[in-house]
């Protein structure tokens, strides 16, 4: 809340309960303030009990952005400024997460607990333990642990810590806290001190460190300051620690703190100092606010900033004031007035001096007229000592002018002798601080005259001096480094170019120029710079090349001036850096370059055209020098003639072998094969090896085809093996990997050989395999693999057959393929081998690495199957298990008829489905061993079918016992299924002996719905004699069927049979219906309660069950009829059953319907016999009850009195909702409800009682209601009591309201509100709904209640109020204390005849948050107040859009209301704004200003502009034009111009800048035509480069000008001699290198070895393909196979 009249400015900075924080959330536990950066709160859901905890995290400098986190600590706080929080878990454990990285920076599992903790520093945490105090660098990575720093002192045991602090240098350090002692609230401190090891017990409950400047000290004084409440008074102390030798000793300050009376239990909880100001915040419990000066600890101002305790509380960040939250939620800032404090303490004559002190020390105003008042007595009084100390101390400097120093100047020397008073004061102001730019002149003229510029220097680093460029020119002549200095501080660029320039600091020109915007003359400070320091000068013009805002000067000129002085590798240095971004338009600079280079250094064009950097020089021209530099690859490179590549690309031996395959890929699909032709034409030793590089790598785009043309052209085997090497494992092409065999077997690479015929899948094998065999290779092996692969075996075995190769057969199906042993075996049957031959190859053969499937077919289809049984039985005695081995000996003995069936039935190990089958047509008996053994069910089921076997079918269902084949079987379109049950039925069930598998039968025959028939072989084996006649399970199975197939034989079943299990069979038989014959089955096992359910439940008889009750007479059949009875409404009946039945456990029941039948009294008789057995609480509630609807309140007061577990409230509330009041009043009055009790007497109209009764119930629903019937009995005084304790619950708040504004009591309603606000749990809704009421009854109120409530006031709610009681001024108000600017703007323009004023609105247009409002506030003074639309624009200048601002004020022709506001923005060269700016200046005629626009602002239409001014009546307009024009590169347009107006120094600049010869030729010859001579030969010396010597010497012939030409044209000649006699020493070098060249022929081999490897023969060891040792990176891997 700020008020005008308080030194503090005091508001609410956050409700923290507006940001989802829970009241409960918020306390000392749970909230954290480290800084006024962050809050930190844990809190957990309410609403949710399985809510995850979290943790809030509040930033108070962005806008209260709240971010949510699932964190589980104990404890959390935040950073000091950095987004980095640290938690704390299980008292012990402790982790440092930065959340803006998302990661964790340190953690540490803890020996104890932490009773506190807090950041003490930027980068340490203070953790305070039951034991002693530690330190944690949590950004040190060496400092893994906490650190001890001291033990904790035995007097803080029991203490609760609130506090840990350290002072500035961490030296001091202290712990407070605080317990319960004798009623009151006592603080105990622990002082240590670091440095001595020692601590102190003090008595206290806040302290903090501060320093304080005592006068005439050299240093600061550090002090400590704490507060304590003892029983007999409070006190504040401030004592100093640390003395420093020199300083003034500081006495010890303690003074009383006051409290008020009613304030006994108010006690410090938080102390902050302010360096700022010196001032110490003290805050209590009570939320009382204590300012104290630090020095003189008098108290400045004490009131009272919050209802509700602050728990925690912190320095701001400025070290001005300090932020506190407290219970409520509200986060309060607390500062200094600037204005107010001051004027506030002089209010009190005592507190003078004390407020000047103050006001000097912080800047504070309110004391000027008395510091001037002292200052002019004390000169008048010729003091002028103390009056210059007086003016020193001035608040804020105001003294400090120009007047004073003439005075003190002017001062008589003090008596005695000694320093001069402006000494002196200069001696003061420095010690107190720095000095202003008037001070600083007049103290360093005398200072430098004396040559004493140490001093200077020192003053300088201390910043004790305010730099000026006047300062800096009156240190110039003495000390130019010093000078430059003070100029860079003074930002004064061009004394500062000047000075680097001076000083040779060239490199810091242009980053200062960028930095400052400073635009020297850089081509005249170049080539200064050039003639002094070359090197300096050329990093120079690189740097003014390459500034990021565009080249500061033309590269031509620059070049130029490089070339003048002969510096050709600056100027290629320069060139390089100025041409780095490859621009077309400097495609002429790049040739230059390139040309310099290619004359002077061709190693540096070598390089500069190897790395890529220019792609628009001349090409041509490039290429043909570097062709004579002898630079070939770079001269390919630049060229495209076809003969200038075929004639230098077989040079082969010049170029990188890795650049030649790459310039390949630039060339056409025929140069390339031209070129490669031609390479191996001239010399194919030389240049094969790079043909072969050539024709690999473009490949795909030549074609294999005709490369491989091209390699056999020449006849040579040995390129196209390399060559198809390289390609052949990526190639697809059948031929490339026929060629490719060729050529290797031509080589003689069996191995490659080996590889790509077992390893290519793109070869054709049939070709292949005649290639090999016509080959006639000693190795069979390449043929051997081709076969394999592709299944030729017939043809390999004839080949080796009929050559008489049966070695190689064996090898083949011993360690090539022994799983092609089967095919083997059968082409040597084909061609007739003899059978030993074939045995002894199985034999050797490993029989696990052959398909015997495979075998025995392939005999087996030649009808020679008894040629395997030595090698099967062989197999067999070597442990050979195979499966296939078994079959096949299985057929043979099934073929020989050697007993098969013994064999069939013993062996496990053979196909039983494969045998199976192989035995269906020969013995369909063996086909069922083999089938019955394997358990193929659908065979076998097939083979019976087929041949009859029913017999062996049934027996085989029977023992299988599978439900699924069963099902199979019994299918009903099964044609069989007659004769498989017949046989099951007559054979299979009477042999078997196994329950289950009978079992399965029948489950299966009731699956199948073959009830009849079931029915059949059940009786079969339980009515006659069978192992089965007593089997349980198959009687139940009986009776069940019987039940649903043929229900007239249950009963006599149910006599028959007694193993049966008779709850099963009953359930059943009560499921489909038949009662009767459940109740026999129970009947029969003497099951009453079952029987007499049968009765009750399904065929509901009640009479004849109680017949049946009344003869078995059993408590609990009378208790089954009882409920039955019950259930049919006889409620009579049934309680008399349950008395004979002594049951009372169903006492619910019978209250329920008893009660809802009227039956009250045969309730009572039914609850008394409960009674005796049972003392539940719904027996005596319903007792109790029945007694209060009787009319029996005399036994109902015996009954309550005596003991009883009812739930007499609930009687009570029912007997108040039925309207038995009288009796509910009994009820309540028994257990001293109060809430209910007063409700009730409500109803009874006894006001008074239930207004006491609702005192002590303390209840809001009961408050509400009294207060409702008091409000309609017009009861208005009771009515404020109860509403008093309704208002404080805000939810209440509203329908309080509603009821009285309903009834029209409104003075009442403010009566009652505004009584309410005194309360302690006065709420914002509470003064909310104050103002919402003032406004509608009393609106001359509110603002009264604004302005002392708006803290407290929910402001969205009170903005509608306002709105709609057109409370104009008052809805301002709020919307500039709510933050809500924009319509607090929109609201003063809208309503301005009641709401505006215009500094209010100044101070509130820059803070809206809508552009769009500047916009329309420009548009409201523009109508409303034009005089105030400059001072506007001026606040919103940074914030506005320029241009639209313009486009506005021309749209409305106002553009002269904005003159100043255009020229102060001009700095932002809009072009909207400069040509609005150039508009006014044309039309005021004012060509200096504008001249300066143009210049200085170029963002405009310049064609448009100079056409206006071209035809201007005033020459220095059209002198402006010409300038434009030649700014614009208009060379003609500027130089008629000029010429037109005979300003001729202006066009001779313009052509020489222009550097077009033609323009510079015509502007020469005009002046030859006019006869101005002098012009003519300023021309010769300003466009010297531009004009050639034939149009000199023609223009001197023609017109007599050879004395006027003759400098020049001797000059010319001069410089072509010189060039002429350095042309002709470089080509006499250049002849003298190519005499020395020469070349021998390579007589090398082409890809080494001695000779040409196709004159070579066959070599084992010859290198693998492509003379890289691999193929296409893959290492050739060998076959696997050794050679035979």
């Amino acid at each position: 809340m700020a008020n005008s009249d308080l030194p503090i400015r005091f508001y609410e900075t956050l409700q923290l309960q507006n940001v989802g924080i829970n009241q409960a959330s918020i306390g000392f536990n749970s909230t954290t303030l480290e800084s006024d950066n962050y809050v930190c709160v844990r809190q957990k859901s309410n609403d949710d009990p399985n809510a995850q905890p979290e943790v809030y995290i509040i930033n108070l400098k962005n806008n209260n952005e709240v971010v949510r986190r699932p964190i589980k600590a104990d404890s959390a706080i935040m950073h000091w400024h950095r987004n980095v929080i640290a938690l704390k878990a299980q008292g012990r454990t402790l982790q440092i997460f930065d959340l803006g990285q998302r990661q964790k920076i340190k953690s540490t599992q803890f020996h104890e607990d932490i009773a506190f903790w807090k950041w003490v520093s930027i980068d340490t945490l203070g953790l305070v333990t039951e034991s002693a105090i530690y330190h944690w660098n949590v950004f040190d990575q060496a400092q893994q642990q906490p650190q001890k720093m001291f033990d904790r002192n035995p007097s803080l045991t029991g203490c609760q810590i609130i506090n840990y602090r350290l002072n500035e240098e961490d030296k001091w350090m202290v712990v407070v806290g605080i317990q319960q002692q004798q009623g009151r609230v006592a603080g105990q401190m622990q002082l240590y001190s670091r440095e001595r090891g020692i601590s102190q017990s003090i008595e206290g409950h806040a302290a903090a460190f501060g320093t304080i400047h005592l006068e005439g000290a050299p240093a600061d004084t550090r002090v400590f300051t704490f507060a304590v409440r003892t029983a007999s008074g409070a006190k504040l102390h401030v004592v100093e620690i640390d003395h420093q030798q020199g300083n003034p000793v500081f006495s010890k300050k303690a003074v009383d703190v006051y409290f008020p009376p009613e304030a006994t239990n108010d006690f410090p909880v938080s102390m902050q100092v302010s360096q700022k100001y010196s001032i110490i915040y003290l805050v209590t419990k009570y939320g009382f606010i204590h300012l104290y000066d630090l020095e003189t600890a008098q108290v400045l101002f004490m009131n009272r900033i919050s209802s509700e305790t602050i728990f925690t509380t912190c320095a701001d960040s400025e070290s001005a004031g300090i932020m506190g939250i407290n219970r409520k939620g509200q986060v309060l800032s607390v500062t200094v007035d600037d204005d107010n404090l001051i004027p506030y303490l002089l209010r009190d004559p005592s507190k003078a001096d004390l407020a000047l002190k103050l006001s000097s020390r912080a800047g504070l105003g309110g004391a000027d007229n008395l510091y001037e008042q002292q200052f002019q007595t004390l000169c008048d009084q010729g003091e002028y000592v103390a009056a210059a100390k007086v003016a020193a101390n001035s608040p804020r400097g105001f003294l400090r002018t120009l007047t004073t120093l003439e005075r003190m100047k002017r001062a008589p020397p003090p008596p005695g002798g000694g320093m001069s008073v402006i000494l002196q004061y200069f001696g003061m102001l420095l010690d107190k601080g720095s000095l202003n730019s008037n001070e600083s002149i007049e103290l360093v003229r005398p200072v430098m005259a004396q040559n004493r510029k140490h001093l200077l220097e020192k003053w300088l680093n201390e910043n004790k001096l305010e730099c000026t460029e006047e300062l800096g020119d009156v240190v110039r002549p003495h000390d130019v480094a010093l000078a430059l200095t003070i100029y860079l501080r003074a930002n004064a660029p061009q004394k500062v170019v000047a000075g680097f320039a001076e000083t040779g600091q060239f490199d810091k020109i242009l980053p200062y120029a960028q930095q400052t915007g400073y635009q020297p003359d850089y081509t005249s400070l170049l080539q200064h710079i050039i003639r002094v320091n070359p090197e300096r000068g050329a990093e120079f013009a690189t740097s003014l090349a390459n500034a990021e805002t565009g080249p500061l000067v033309d590269i031509d000129r620059v070049v130029d001036v490089f070339q003048s002085q002969n510096m050709i590798q600056q100027a290629t240095a320069f060139l390089l850096d100025a041409l780095k971004d490859n621009q077309p338009e400097q495609g002429h600079l790049q040739t230059r370059l390139l040309e310099m280079n290619l004359v002077n250094a061709p190693q540096v064009a070598d390089a500069i055209l190897g790395n890529e950097m220019f792609s628009y020089y001349d090409k041509g021209r490039i290429a043909q020098l570097c062709e004579n530099a002898q630079l070939y690859q770079r001269a390919l490179e630049n060229t495209d003639d076809a003969a200038v590549i075929k004639r230098n690309i077989v040079r082969t031996d010049k170029f990188n072998a890795e650049w030649l395959v790459t310039f390949f890929g630039k060339l056409s699909l025929e140069q390339s094969l031209d070129c490669m032709n031609e390479m191996l034409k001239v010399n194919i030793r030389q240049n094969l090896s790079s043909v072969v590089q050539i024709a690999t790598k473009y490949s795909d785009l030549l074609g294999p085809v005709r490369l491989i043309e091209l390699f056999e052209r020449y006849r040579t085997a040995e390129g196209l093996y390399y060559y198809l090497g390289s390609i052949v494992n990526l190639s697809e092409d059948q031929d490339v990997h026929f060629k490719y065999i060729e050529a290797a077997t031509k080589m003689g690479q069996f191995t490659e050989v080996q590889r790509i015929c077992r390893d290519s899948n793109f070869y054709n094998p049939e070709k292949v395999k005649n290639f090999l065999k016509e080959a006639r290779l000693t190795e069979q092996l390449p043929l051997i693999i081709v076969c394999d692969r592709f299944n030729f075996i017939h043809d390999l075995v004839l080949y080796l057959y009929q050559s008489q190769q049966f070695k190689s057969i064996e090898v083949y199906v011993q360690q090539v393929n022994p799983g092609r042993t089967p095919a083997v075996i059968g082409g040597l049957l084909d061609v007739d081998c003899d059978e030993s031959v074939i045995k002894n190859l199985l034999q050797s053969v490993n029989p696990a690495s052959i398909p015997i499937d495979e075998l025995v077919s392939e005999v087996e289809k030649r009808n020679r199957l008894k040629l395997l049984l030595p090698f099967l039985e062989a197999t067999l005695a070597s442990g050979n298990q195979q499966q296939a081995v078994y079959n096949a000996l299985a057929k043979i003995y099934i073929d020989s008829n050697n007993n098969p069936e013994m064999f069939l039935k013993e062996n496990d190990l053979y196909d039983t489905l494969t045998v199976g089958k192989y035995c269906e047509k020969r013995d369909p008996s063996l086909a069922y061993v083999a089938y019955r053994k394997g358990q193929n069910d659908l065979e076998l089921i097939n083979i019976t079918n087929e041949n009859s076997m029913y017999k062996q079918q049934a027996r085989y269902l029977l023992e299988r016992a599978d439900l699924e084949i069963w099902s199979f079987v019994l299918k009903e379109n099964n044609m069989h299924r007659r004769q498989v049950i017949e046989q099951v039925t007559a054979t299979a069930v009477p042999e078997s002996t196994e329950p289950e598998k009978v079992s399965v039968a029948v489950k299966a025959f009731l699956d199948a719905d073959l009830p009849s028939e079931l029915i059949d072989l059940l009786e079969k084996i339980i009515l006659e004699p069978s192992p089965f006649s007593d089997n349980g399970n198959l009687q139940n199975l009986l009776m069940f069927t019987a039940a649903k197939a043929d229900k007239n034989r249950l009963m006599d079943y149910i006599h028959q049979l007694n193993a049966y299990n008779p709850e099963e069979i009953a359930s059943t038989c009560i499921s489909i219906g038949l009662f009767d014959e459940a109740f026999e089955i129970y009947k029969k096992e003497n099951n009453h309660t079952a029987a007499t359910d049968v009765l009750v439940t399904h065929k509901v008889e009640i009479d004849r069950a109680h017949e049946y009750a009344d003869r078995v007479d059993l408590p609990e059949v009378w208790s089954m009829v009882a409920k039955a009875q019950l259930g049919g409404l006889r409620v009579t009946d049934s309680i008399e059953s349950y008395i004979r039945a002594q049951d009372p456990s169903n006492y619910d029941e019978v209250i329920e319907l008893a009660t809802s039948a009227g039956k009250d009294e045969d309730l009572i008789k039914f609850l008394r016999m409960g009674r005796k057995t049972l003392r539940e609480p719904p027996i005596d509630t319903a007792l109790a009850f029945a007694y209060a609807r009787t009319n029996q309140l005399p036994e109902l007061e015996e009954f309550l009195q005596g003991p009883n577990v009812a739930d007499i409230e609930a009687s009570g509330d029912k007997a108040y909702e039925e309207g038995y009041h009288e009796a509910a009043k009994i009820f309540y009055t028994s257990i001293s409800n109060w809430a209910k009790l007063a409700t009730t007497l409500v109803h009874l109209k006894e006001y008074q009682a239930a207004v006491e009764c609702a005192r002590k119930a303390s209840s809001v629903k009961v408050w509400k209601q009294v207060n409702e019937a008091c409000v309609e009995q017009k009861e208005f005084r009771l009515a404020q009591i109860c509403g008093l304790n309704l208002i404080v619950h805000a939810e209440e708040l509203e329908a309080l309201i509603k009821q009285y504004e309903r009834n029209g009591y409104f003075d009442e309603l403010i009566s009652l509100l505004e009584a309410g606000l005194g309360l302690e749990r006065a709420h914002m809704g509470m003064f909310t709904a104050l103002g919402i009421a003032l406004s509608k009854y009393h609106p001359e109120r509110v603002m009264e209640h604004l302005k002392l409530f708006w803290g407290r006031i929910n402001i969205p709610q009170m903005l509608r109020a306002c709105e709609a009681a057109a409370l104009w001024p008052e809805l301002v108000f709020l919307y500039t204390h709510y933050d809500e600017w924009d319509n607090a703007a929109l609201s003063m323009m809208e309503r301005a005849a009641d709401a505006w004023e215009h500094h209010s609105f100044k101070e509130i247009i820059v803070k809206v948050a809508n552009l769009e409002i500047y916009y329309r506030a420009l548009n409201f003074y523009l109508e409303q107040q034009p005089s105030l639309l400059t001072d506007l624009l001026q606040a919103l200048t940074a914030r506005i859009d320029v241009n639209r601002v313009v486009r506005l004020f021309e749209k409305s022709d106002n553009i002269p209301l904005i003159k100043p506001f255009l020229l102060n923005v001009q700095s932002q060269n809009k072009r909207a704004v400069n040509n609005a700016i150039n508009d006014l200046l044309i039309e005021e005629e004012d060509h200096k200003t504008l001249r300066d626009s143009v210049e200085n602002y170029d963002n405009y239409d310049a064609v448009e502009l100079a056409q206006r001014l071209e035809n201007h009546e005033l020459v220095f307009f059209r002198q402006i034009a010409s300038s434009i024009y030649r700014k614009n590169k208009r060379w003609e347009k500027s130089i008629a111009l000029s010429k037109q107006d005979k300003l001729y120094k202006d066009a001779i600049e313009t052509a020489a800048i222009s550097t077009k010869k033609e323009v510079v030729e015509d502007l020469l010859r005009y002046f030859v035509d006019i006869g101005s001579r002098e012009c003519y030969v300023g021309m010769l010396y300003a466009c010297y480069d531009l004009i050639p010597l034939n149009v000199v010497m023609e223009l001197s012939w023609r017109k007599h000008l050879e004395d006027f030409s003759m400098p020049f044209i001797i000059n010319y000649m001069s410089e072509m001699s010189t060039t002429v006699d350095r042309l002709n020493k470089e080509n006499e070098e250049r002849k003298a290198r190519e005499v020395q060249t020469k070349t021998e022929e390579d007589n090398t081999p082409i890809l080494g070895g001695s000779r040409l490897m196709l004159t070579q023969g066959p070599a084992g060891n010859a290198p693998t393909p492509m003379p890289y040792q691999q193929t296409n990176g893959f290492t050739p891997q060998p076959t696997g196979f050794r050679q035979f």
